[in-house]
């Protein structure tokens, strides 16, 4: 994806944005308010976390997911102490069916409301295809789409039901870039796709769906994925905080698609407009060996 990021870099100058579809019957009014709460899987690291940050700064209650019960436990501390009026944490293994389960039921309880769902969670794999088993690329897809997929299908009646709620699902600018058969790019197309198609599908419920795109960001994901990040110039990473403000900025606004930064904005239009051959070959230069 470097080399598209390059060739994108020339368009920067124009000032181009990519803007997601605002439907005319959803109200104008929504917004991310205080005294709401909000699900984050993937909480405790990244992206998940900046989002915990500046939620917990806005006043929401906070329902944590993550693995590690210990780092989720300090987590809460820090985002009591940022503003928070609630934190609960759940330590779930979202590839696991059991943890899955706990995420979902805890969705469904109509008593306690969840009003934004951020599904974070996601792996890559740094190895060729090939040399990757099928329990990983099992995994990969159970956290990258299936999870995704079913607590999006939990929280939904709840926020149809009260007319009101958001859901944002991160999934990446390589979803929007062919790639060299991962499964990584693939599983973000899926989430992209999935998230355009109940945008639409949810038009006048009150309810809002979001596929974030992010590029490059400095987080723990390429070093759990033993992906070398040393080469990659300081111009393609976005801030983080530009990229949670961007994203519930985008929300506000029924931007079903959302991609932080002049660069990657340009990204998305360059990938829809040029001819899908064009895309590959520009694609095809990127030395993508090691991942999936």
């Amino acid at each position: 994806m470097r080399n598209v990021c390059e060739a994108a870099a020339k368009w920067q100058r124009r000032a181009v944005t990519y803007r997601g579809v605002m439907t005319a019957d959803t109200p104008k009014s929504f917004s991310i308010t205080r005294r709401g709460t909000a699900m984050i899987t993937g909480a405790t690291a990244g992206i998940g976390a900046a989002f915990a940050e500046h939620l917990a700064q806005d006043g929401y209650g906070l329902v944590l997911v993550a693995r590690d019960a210990q780092r989720l436990a300090d987590f809460a501390l820090v985002l009591a102490r940022l503003g928070s009026p609630d934190v609960e944490t759940i330590p779930a293994d979202l590839t696991d069916p059991a943890g899955r389960a706990l995420v979902t039921a805890r969705l469904d309880d109509r008593n306690r409301p969840i009003q934004l769902l951020i599904n974070n969670a996601g792996i890559g794999l740094g190895k060729e295809f090939l040399q990757t088993s099928t329990e990983e690329l099992i995994r990969q897809l159970d956290l990258n789409v299936t999870a995704v997929m079913l607590l999006t299908h939990a929280a939904l009646p709840g926020m149809t039901a009260r007319g009101h709620g958001g859901i944002i699902n991160v999934a990446s600018v390589a979803g929007l870039v062919p790639g060299r058969g991962s499964t990584y790019s693939a599983s973000k197309a899926w989430v992209i796709s999935f998230s355009e198609g109940l945008s639409l599908g949810l038009a006048g419920t009150g309810v809002r769906v979001q596929a974030l795109c992010p590029g490059f960001v400095r987080t723990e994901f390429h070093q759990r994925a033993a992906i070398d990040m040393s080469k990659t110039p300081n111009a393609l990473y976005v801030d983080i905080d530009l990229l949670v403000r961007t994203s519930l900025a985008d929300l506000r606004r029924n931007n079903p698609l959302s991609v932080p930064g002049t660069l990657y904005k340009s990204i998305a239009v360059i990938t829809r407009l040029l001819p899908r051959g064009v895309t590959r070959r520009l694609a095809a230069k990127v030395n993508s060996k090691g991942r999936t």
